[in-house]
């Protein structure tokens, strides 16, 4: 097993027994094992990313049914700001989500109706930043951070044409040049093939243009299962189920630690939101699970979640990686 003294960007806390030498409030020296792939090991996410910025002066998106465009239409603003409490899940923009140390972005795309420029925006019920905005965000952190690696997962695309595509490639190309990995085994996307090839970001895209391009990783090598629930107990038990269900050899899995609110939900806590009706309450039950995991090929591996400042998330993601050797060799 090879390992290797790194110096990191993240900001979390290290376990009592983890070797590493701190320097100021932001550097931390770690060992890591160059050899661990990535489809096994831990890395924290945040579920709807771009959701930090949510419009409220643009139209509803054109995935939303037409109750909640009719609701739109007759209250506007007002409807639109209520809307914003329970579509917004972030609070952090990509930079500090980046030094905070997330490392999986959800991302979801569409276009405006009747844009003459064909811009692409990230949305969410209604519309967020610019995709060109939110990419150079974080090419940017990666331009400082040589030795840090992102996966991009590209998953919605609302009134995405073939056009639009080939525009988002393009931009992907621009933005991040040689940075961007090409697609191989996820068996063999170590750190230390990263590092030796000089790539940063993987690209996953849920759309048959992931056929004809050599950077984009077709989004079944990604799955991502949804509990579609608003129940914790549900939710806990859809998440153990779907790790010991992971089967699917020589992919990444994506366990997502979210609650997704019913209608009643929202007209309860309507003017509340999300994060206060929902996701602050059942955040020891989700921490207690998240602690109880162990990577490797069949445990989690990347962990999403919304406002993922809350509860040391992140920390407790990132920390699970540190016990992947003890099972791997139980296992044996």
């Amino acid at each position: 097993m090879e390992i290797v003294l790194v110096e990191t960007s993240l900001r979390f806390h290290v376990p009592e027994g983890i070797t590493y030498v701190k320097e100021g409030n932001e550097t931390i020296l770690l060992l890591i094992n160059l050899n661990l792939t990535q489809e096994k090991s831990s890395h924290p996410g945040s579920h709807d990313s771009f959701s930090f910025y949510i419009d409220e002066a643009s139209p509803v998106g054109p995935e939303q049914p037409e109750t909640v465009q009719n609701f739109v239409s007759v209250f506007g603003t007002v409807a639109k700001k209520l809307m914003r409490k329970w579509l917004a899940t972030q609070t952090m923009n990509f930079i500090t989500q980046l030094e905070a140390g997330i490392r999986f972005f959800d991302l979801r795309i569409s276009t405006k109706p009747r844009d003459p420029d064909n811009e692409l925006y990230f949305a969410h019920g209604l519309f967020s930043a610019t995709v060109r905005e939110g990419l150079e965000q974080i090419s940017t952190f990666l331009a400082s951070h040589a030795r840090e690696v992102v996966f991009l997962d590209f998953n919605h695309f609302y009134g995405v044409q073939n056009l639009h595509h080939e525009k988002l490639v393009q931009m992907l190309r621009t933005i991040f040049g040689d940075r961007l990995c090409p697609v191989v085994f996820a068996q063999e996307v170590s750190l230390k093939y990263l590092w030796e090839k000089e790539y940063q970001v993987l690209v996953f895209y849920h759309n048959p243009m992931a056929l004809e391009v050599p950077f984009l990783w077709p989004g079944q090598m990604m799955p991502s299962p949804w509990a579609n629930t608003t129940d914790p107990e549900k939710l806990i038990q859809f998440l153990q189920a779907s790790v010991k269900d992971r089967r699917r050899k020589g992919t990444f899995f994506v366990s997502q630690v979210v609650l997704t609110p019913k209608a009643s939900t929202v007209m309860k806590g309507v003017t509340s939101g999300l994060r206060e009706t929902i996701t602050e309450r059942a955040l020891p039950g989700m921490m207690q699970w998240i602690r109880s995991q162990r990577p490797g090929e069949n445990g989690v591996n990347i962990i999403t979640a919304d406002f993922v400042e809350l509860g040391e998330f992140i920390s407790a993601v990132i920390t699970l990686n540190y016990y992947l050797d003890d099972e791997e060799e139980n296992a044996t």
